[in-house]
């Protein structure tokens, strides 16, 4: 019995040394980019995050998506989830100033083209100035449509659980509207499909 508990203890020893080279070697992106990874980074972001402000409806995995209405580029007002209902909505959170946000929008336009009329409907939503927005979508066009809002405490992102307002930020919303996955961080190169279907 002592031996047997002895090759578990060596065991499990190795497997945390080996967990822990991986992660000095690679980097944490391989365990941020798995769905365990994105839990226990949404759960601690939750944790530490002010409360809500009140009377504001915050969805988290599984609930219903709060309404949303929005402007797009032309000032024209968009309700989600009901302006594609039926059909499951990525929903990607973006700034014209963030990195990581524009390095994935190829990515997510590339996506957002193979899917057809009824596929998953990306949307893309700026926090960021009307102007900036516009200026940008200039030199960096994208085939899905783009909304407006104002970061703050109040704003869409939070809405669909982002309390911190960390971008880029993607919630996933199903055909019966219910948030049902949350990504922190851009999508590395075919990363979507997966995520999506998984």
């Amino acid at each position: 019995m002592k031996s047997t508990t002895k090759i578990l203890l060596v065991a499990l020893g190795a497997g945390l040394l080996g967990a822990a080279a991986g992660l000095l070697m690679n980097g944490p992106g391989p365990l941020l980019r798995s769905e365990v990874g994105q839990r226990a980074l949404q759960g601690a972001m939750s944790a530490t995050a002010p409360p809500a402000p009140e009377g504001l409806q915050v969805a988290e995995r599984g609930d219903p998506m709060p309404t949303l209405q929005l402007p797009d580029l032309e000032g024209q007002a968009v309700e989600l989830p009901a302006a594609y209902a039926g059909r499951p909505i990525l929903i990607n959170f973006w700034a014209s100033w963030c990195g990581p946000c524009i390095e994935e929008m190829p990515e997510l336009d590339r996506f957002a083209a193979i899917q057809g009329d009824d596929g998953v409907q990306v949307i893309g939503i700026a926090l960021d100035t009307p102007g900036e927005v516009a200026a940008f979508l200039e030199h960096t066009p994208v085939r899905y449509p783009i909304l407006l809002d104002q970061p703050g405490p109040r704003d869409s992102g939070v809405q669909l659980g982002n309390p911190k307002g960390v971008l880029p930020y993607t919630g996933l919303i199903d055909a019966d509207g219910r948030l049902v996955k949350q990504k922190i961080g851009p999508f590395q190169h075919g990363e979507i499909e997966s995520w999506v279907g998984g």
